[in-house]
């Protein structure tokens, strides 16, 4: 049967695993292709018809085996384990040359090797983490294929990153007594220090494909395959393993051009049935303790509403202010609560920001406040759809200015009616500031400070004092100023929303009742549509005649009777 064509494919294959690293086992075999056993494969592989040729091939099959081709070798490594070379035992077994305590090791070693009969791998060998080996033709590798290809200052700045030393001295370190931190670093500290180094472990095999009398020799050195292993399990192999396809081969330069194949095999013992069902209850068993000890940090009583409450959860952020003509500024905010809303007593209703300085983006003078606050409040209502449709919470706010002579000035009044439905909302609110007629105030403004301000700052939208129908502001002069942006992030909470509209036979209120539909719309609109029906009704009933009415009732009445 003729052997597979060769693998071409020398890249790396990246994998993940949860087992721990040290069961890895990959098998290599090694076996020098010579010039006879090639001719050999190559003709097998062209078609030919039974008889004297196949008697020829199989004389030749015959003849190549009988000349004496030496057999593959085959090791099967584990995952840092040290095979020496025959140079390392050369070196190695002599105390002189050894320099460091892992050199040290190593030579005990090799003397514990020699008394048991010397070393049982012959041309294959490792090199671990600890070992000080480069493998330099990973650092040359070109990317493209074109001829003018430059390496990038990553590229070059990497592949100094973790490189190993291939001399045989003593490696002299130096750690600075001084400035450790670099309180002022320029530009090119900052480009030779701003290289991302994940730490991995590495290992080689190796192969010395030198003649059989000559072996150690660092020039017949020559790279299998490069095992790497991070702290997240992910085990990078080039090139990959062999399994189906044909071997990977080495072609070596010189007079004679040897031809070496060797293939790479995953050896790792497989887990079995009862092994893997062992190791899965003891995940389930780590989860379930782990979700006991998040449910143990949580608590046990979870706070929830009273039936018919609604809990109304704000995490806020003054992000910005941009178009005020005047520096330095900050803003003062309250939250407005309407009637049946309600809040915990250490719950704040108001605050001011930190005086923030503008800079020029674009052709506005923008200044970033970025002031987070958070907003915790209550609706109950215990009257089903009595009186007045229920209103929403209102945040007012102000922009004010201060300058280096401590005048303050108002840039601007504004509100912000906090969102009816849950989620994230950003909300850009134009503001506005009172003016007076005639020069006066304003050069009253620009001298010395000071500016025309609501001593209630409701007006901003309705003032909470005012209890008619129509509200007139007719003669009040006003000045359009910038605008100022939020960020809400909005939580509801309430029994309704775990209770299903199909399973309730009474509902308690009017959020029992919108429990069902809090994925549509929002809670205001469809309290403020329940009201506008319930008006119209009352409208197209106070239109009727009363004779009709009247007789309409009367009907029913027998109808019923």
């Amino acid at each position: 049967m003729a052997e597979a064509a060769w693998n071409e494919d020398t890249g790396g294959v990246v994998y993940r695993s949860r087992d721990p690293i040290g069961n890895l086992r990959i098998r290599v075999r090694l076996q020098r292709v010579t010039s006879t056993s090639l001719l050999l494969q190559q003709l097998q592989q062209l078609s030919f018809q039974p008889g004297q040729q196949a008697i020829g091939l199989a004389t030749l099959g015959s003849h190549n085996t009988a000349s004496g081709n030496p057999p593959e070798e085959e090791v099967v490594i584990g995952w840092q384990e040290k095979l020496f070379s025959q140079f390392e035992v050369d070196l190695y077994q002599h105390e002189s040359a050894c320099q460091s305590p892992l050199d040290r090791q190593y030579h005990q070693d090799i003397l514990k090797l020699e008394k048991s009969g010397g070393r049982k791998n012959n041309r294959i060998f490792t090199y671990t983490d600890h070992d000080r080996f480069t493998n330099m033709e990973e650092h040359c590798q070109r990317v493209t294929t074109s001829v003018q290809e430059a390496p990038s200052y990553l590229a070059e700045r990497m592949a100094n990153v973790r490189r190993r030393r291939q001399e045989r001295k003593p490696v002299e370190s130096s750690v600075f007594k001084s400035r450790i931190v670099t309180w002022k670093p320029s530009e090119e500290f900052i480009k030779n220090n701003h290289v991302i180094n994940t730490p991995v472990q590495t290992m080689y095999i190796m192969a010395d494909l030198g003649p059989e009398d000559k072996l150690g020799c660092g020039d017949c050195e020559h790279v299998l395959c490069t095992i790497r292993v991070d702290s997240n399990g992910v085990i990078t192999v080039k090139p990959d393993f062999t399994g189906t396809k044909g071997p990977y081969r080495i072609e070596l330069e010189g007079e004679k051009r040897e031809l070496w194949k060797y293939t790479l095999e995953n050896a790792s013992a497989v887990v079995q049935q009862d092994e893997e069902e062992r190791e899965q209850r003891l995940f389930k068993d780590l989860y379930s303790r782990h979700k006991e000890y998040l449910h143990g940090l949580v608590g046990t009583d979870f706070e929830m509403t009273l039936p018919g409450s609604l809990r109304l959860f704000v995490n806020g952020e003054i992000v910005s202010a941009q178009g005020y003509e005047y520096d330095n500024l900050y803003i003062h905010f309250f939250l407005e609560l309407p009637s049946h809303w309600s809040c915990p007593p250490s719950q704040p209703l108001s605050g001011v920001t930190q005086t923030c300085a503008t800079k020029i983006l674009g052709k506005d003078r923008v200044a970033f406040f970025s002031f987070p606050f958070t907003l915790e409040v209550f609706f109950t209502q215990e009257d089903e759809l009595e009186g007045s449709l229920p209103q929403w919470p209102v945040l007012y706010f102000e922009v004010l200015s201060l300058d280096f002579w401590q005048r303050y000035r108002v840039e601007g009044y504004g509100f912000v009616m906090l969102p009816a439905t849950p989620g994230a909302h950003t909300l850009t609110v134009s503001t506005w500031r009172p003016m007076e007629p005639g020069t006066f105030s304003e050069l009253q403004r620009f001298f010395i400070g000071g500016s025309p301000e609501l001593e209630d700052l409701t007006y901003a939208r309705v003032p909470s004092t005012f209890k008619g129908d129509r509200l007139s502001r007719f003669g009040f002069r006003t000045e359009t100023t910038g605008s100022v942006t939020f960020r809400l992030n909005c939580l509801q909470q309430s029994k309704a929303f775990l209770e299903s509209s199909s399973m309730k036979k009474r509902m308690q209120s009017v959020l029992d009742r919108l429990g069902g539909f809090s994925q549509q719309g929002s809670v205001y609109n469809v309290l403020e549509a329940f009201q506008r029906a319930r008006r119209r009704m009352q409208e197209a009933r106070e239109s009727l005649p009363q004779d009709l009415i009247s007789t309409s009732t009367a009907g029913r009445d027998s109808h019923l009777s």
